[in-house]
């Protein structure tokens, strides 16, 4: 699945991942491929990214909105 996580400044990741952790709202949570139709809103935190390679990338954010459709993953963050 594709991964895009984009900041008011820059698009901080772009790139294929097996796996992605979220800070939601109410909750931790995370998706995996094939994951249904989804938008949520997140709170302050770590989104943690394990890419195709298994290679884990954490990126701290301060809220925001995610969607999740057709295995493509947009996280709009407040960085």
């Amino acid at each position: 699945m594709y991964l895009e996580i984009i900041t008011p400044e820059k698009k901080v990741y772009a790139g294929d991942v097996d796996a992605v952790r979220l800070p939601g709202a109410d909750g931790s949570f995370g998706i995996l491929n094939n994951h249904a139709p989804l938008i949520a809103t997140l709170k302050k935190g770590t989104v943690k990214v394990t890419d195709n390679t298994k290679k884990v990338e954490n990126f701290d954010i301060n809220g925001g909105v995610v969607e999740v459709l057709n295995n493509k993953i947009t996280v709009l963050a407040e960085a």
